[in-house]
């Protein structure tokens, strides 16, 4: 699969539009007030600030979205061969509708059967950028439509899941679990989740601003971790601005009354069967 240049940058700057038309607006239209009006100081100050805090958004965002997306090695994916402890044989590419990776993963593992899951909630994600994005991205069509509580995969029936650019979606801490203990009943022993999120940390807030929100911390992946029963067995960055953790099961076999003592997957439990360090 290729990546065409700028693709990543062009992505982002589609799927949020009319951030990015409001941003140039008001970029050119202050200096312009500026210019034709006699303002109080305190007010052309004001305008100014405006002025420079969108143009400080519309270059830095998009730049540091074609560093992220388009110069590092993160959207060739060739690295994920790497990272993995083996050969998958059976796969399952979870994510929100906005599917970039599946053709990569077929092309990276041939001879592995993939599954493909898409858990969006219309009703629960609610930002326009995911609804565009799925709008003008086609791969979800292939993709099964599933709730993240329960997905419908065998226990142990799967070497390898991968969550990429995708958790965050959810929004809900609870589901959030839920999604992490599916994942952990549907591996094999020694089988392993790729996850790979931006961080709510400061080089995505110099970077986007108070869009940072929209990501969470590494902590909450971690306690996610945790509370699911999956070991961090790998963690490193690909530029300041994003984190790939490599999740194991565990080799001891699924425990549903273990978890339901830790009160924190109970509801999955019943379900239906060149990166720098």
């Amino acid at each position: 699969m290729t990546h065409k240049p700028f693709e990543g940058m062009l992505d982002i700057l589609v799927f949020n539009w009319p951030l990015y038309a409001a941003a140039l607006l008001l970029a050119l239209a202050c200096p312009i007030l500026l210019f034709l009006l006699p303002l109080p100081p305190i007010v052309a100050l004001l305008l100014l600030a405006s002025a420079a805090g969108a143009g400080y958004f519309l270059i830095v965002s998009l730049a540091v979205s074609y560093i992220i997306y388009d110069r590092s090695p993160l959207y060739r994916w060739q690295w994920i061969k790497d990272v993995l402890p083996f050969t998958p044989r059976q796969i399952v590419n979870l994510h929100a509708g906005f599917d970039k990776s599946s053709p990569a993963l077929r092309a990276l593992f041939p001879d592995a059967n993939m599954v493909v899951l898409d858990f969006y909630d219309r009703h629960s994600m609610t930002e326009a950028s995911i609804a565009r994005a799925r709008r003008l991205e086609l791969a979800h069509q292939q993709a099964l439509s599933v709730d993240p509580a329960a997905l419908p995969l065998a226990d142990n029936s799967c070497s390898t899941a991968f969550l990429l650019f995708a958790a965050h979606e959810i929004r809900d801490a609870r589901q959030r679990l839920q999604l992490f203990c599916e994942v952990k009943r549907i591996l094999e022993a020694k089988g392993s989740l790729l996850l790979v999120e931006h961080n709510r940390n400061l080089a995505n807030f110099l970077a986007f601003g108070p869009g940072f929100l929209h990501f969470y911390p590494q902590s909450e992946w971690l306690r996610l971790a945790t509370k699911a029963g999956l070991q961090v067995t790998r963690s490193f960055t690909c530029t300041p601005f994003v984190r790939i953790l490599l999740l194991q099961k565990e080799a001891a076999p699924y425990e549903e009354a273990k978890y339901r003592e830790k009160d924190s997957c109970e509801q999955s439990s019943i379900s239906v069967g060149a990166i720098s360090r």
